[in-house]
């Protein structure tokens, strides 16, 4: 178990996160978790890097003032790979982040092709390039950017129909035959993605493994709380936070992930960041 009384804050840029939430919740049940949603910025995809810095940096803070984390977990690759660093040089409170799978599904793959899904500024970045060179050298690495699977994984946490056909078009470029030799592990680089699993192993032109690194985030934020001293407040509970746009109206869907209630913290990205 975590450190009794350990409040956990899981941000991301929209209700992606609430995967990470959930296998925290399962591996820490006596942890507070507060999520945080910075719905009016959403989707962080096709930001400018500088600017996306300031943003994320900005709205953590603000968050961090609001819920007073033992930990905060970057449940959002892209702000993971832009502004990780930054974080941990600004605020005095542990961070775990979430980058692409990169390492585990160069272990895992038999037919040495992998698939790497993520949004067009995780597949563009340096970070993600650095991880293939790493840990994927010896692989063949299809890298994609979706412009609408997070859009997509939106639409289903609402309850809204989500089409195979769309979900296929959008996963399609990462299932390559080189010789024989197919894609037979996709590393889902964004914490949206594995809402649409189901989707994807439909839509998919062959049956592979998809490596959703929500498990191994909770594991993480485990031992970091394990290993600090917990704030000592009650268990259990939490409050979904949003900082504007539509952000509200997805209360229902934070409800059904274990939160109290939603609130919105007003940072409107008209505000300059």
């Amino acid at each position: 178990m975590g450190a009794k009384g350990s409040t956990i804050l899981v941000f991301d840029s929209g209700m992606g996160g609430l995967t990470v939430a959930g296998a925290v919740r399962r591996c820490m049940p006596e942890a507070r978790i507060c999520y945080a949603a910075d719905t009016a910025a959403f989707p962080y995809g096709a930001w400018d890097e500088p600017r996306l810095i300031e943003r994320i940096c900005a709205v953590t803070g603000r968050l961090i003032d609001e819920a007073t984390p033992d930990a905060v977990i970057i449940a959002c690759n892209t702000a993971s790979t832009v502004a990780l660093d930054q974080l941990r040089s600004r605020f005095n409170v542990p961070f775990v982040g979430t980058v692409p799978a990169i390492k585990p599904a160069a272990e895992q793959t038999g037919s040495g092709v992998i698939g790497v899904l993520a949004t067009e500024g995780t597949v563009s970045r340096e970070y993600t390039r650095a991880l293939v060179d790493t840990f994927a050298f010896h692989c063949e690495v299809v890298l994609h950017g979706s412009a609408g699977l997070a859009a997509l994984a939106e639409q289903k946490m609402r309850g809204e129909q989500v089409s195979v056909t769309a979900v296929g078009d959008e996963i399609a470029p990462v299932f390559v035959d080189r010789g024989g030799q197919r894609t037979d592990v996709v590393v889902l680089g964004c914490t949206h993605y594995p809402l649409l699993l189901d989707e994807m192993r439909a839509a998919a032109p062959w049956p592979c493994r998809f490596i959703d690194p929500a498990d191994a985030i909770a594991r993480r934020v485990l031992d970091v709380t394990s290993r600090a001293a917990a704030s000592g407040r009650a268990a259990g509970g939490g409050i979904a936070y949003v900082t504007g746009g539509n952000g509200l109206k997805n209360a229902d869907v934070f409800t059904s992930f274990g939160f109290e209630n939603t609130e919105l913290v007003d940072l409107p990205v008209a505000a300059g960041v």
